[in-house]
């Protein structure tokens, strides 16, 4: 445990959190060595209070975006709470944010690529709370992008950890509270432009209110059966497709009898496996229907392509192929 960690209150709040992270640390991380992605909200910095009470060392990675005035004091402020809590190190990280996609989607990229630059081996852990992934949840649904979308974020998909979607918001503001801690309140998350701040505000407070209550936690509850549900699929459908797996492309009849949920995961994988890039729905149906529709139709464009070609999907002799074409 590192040797400056600040005590933390016997409440409530401060066991959930401390028992979140024991529990995390001794499946995914028993060494614990880590970082934690530090913002200065309350997730992040009660997570990071808890994390230097269970862990051997904590490391904090502080991003600053740049994207409002004064954000650098923020990110400093950050970094000297979380030295005052006891982490051995912290270090701000300034980026730019930049590329398609809306200001949520630059940032989130940002973010992520330079705590992936800075962790040097070490998993991150992110501050996450069930109420994020019910939230998840919801937009999955709305978007209707499927199971994969609608089990929400994982525990941990190295580097990034998560251990306190099983803990409510409301825990972290209160250890925060507890603590004498002054969270920075980002006016992004307040921001009604953005579709998760309207989940957070509106959305979430009027199916409580609807439904009596427990709707997040069942949220949250539905995610964790579906990742069950799912890592089943997947090793199946892993299965289906190295019994398909010719060298030379994927047997037509052995996908072709398979039940469309396992061909066409077993699909999607050979897809990315073999380049193809921002894969939708009607793409992996595309080339479905060159298995279980076909009719003479040509092939079909995945994304992925180098400049001047395109990756395309086709069914020749018997077998789906996957090249690079004009």
């Amino acid at each position: 445990m590192t040797g400056r960690a600040r005590p933390l209150p016997e409440t409530a709040a401060a066991l959930d959190m401390r028992r979140a992270v024991r529990d995390w640390l001794a499946r995914f991380a028993p060494e614990a060595v880590v970082a934690v992605g530090l913002s200065g909200g309350a997730d992040s910095l009660a997570l990071t209070a808890a994390a230097v009470a269970e862990a051997e060392v904590v490391d904090a990675l502080i991003v600053d975006h740049n994207l409002q005035p004064g954000s650098d004091r923020v990110a400093a402020a950050a970094a000297e709470g979380a030295l005052a809590l006891g982490c051995r190190s912290a270090r701000v990280l300034s980026v730019e944010v930049s590329g398609a996609g809306g200001l949520e989607a630059a940032a989130r990229r940002a973010r992520y690529a330079a705590l992936d630059d800075a962790r040097d081996g070490r998993p991150v852990l992110l501050g996450h709370t069930l109420d994020d992934q019910a939230e998840t949840v919801l937009l999955g649904l709305a978007r209707g992008s499927g199971p994969r979308s609608i089990q929400g974020m994982a525990a941990f998909a190295e580097p990034w950890g998560r251990p306190l979607l099983g803990v409510r918001r409301s825990a972290t503001r209160a250890l925060c509270a507890e603590l004498g801690l002054s969270p920075h309140e980002d006016p992004h998350n307040s921001a009604p432009e953005f579709t998760r701040v309207r989940l957070r505000t509106e959305a979430l407070p009027l199916l409580e209110e609807i439904l009596g209550g427990g709707v997040a936690a069942a949220l949250a509850r539905t995610a964790e059966q579906l990742r069950a549900d799912n890592a089943v699929l997947d090793e199946l459908a892993d299965k289906l497709l190295s019994a398909a797996d010719d060298g030379s492309g994927l047997s037509i009849e052995t996908l072709a009898t398979a039940p469309a949920a396992l061909r066409r995961r077993a699909i999607r994988a050979w897809l990315f496996a073999g380049g193809a890039k921002a894969l939708t729905d009607k793409h992996l149906r595309a080339v479905d229907a060159l298995v279980t529709d076909w009719h003479g139709q040509g092939g079909v464009a995945v994304g992925g392509g180098k400049p001047g070609t395109r990756l395309v999907a086709a069914r020749e002799h018997g077998r789906l192929t996957l090249a690079f074409g004009r």
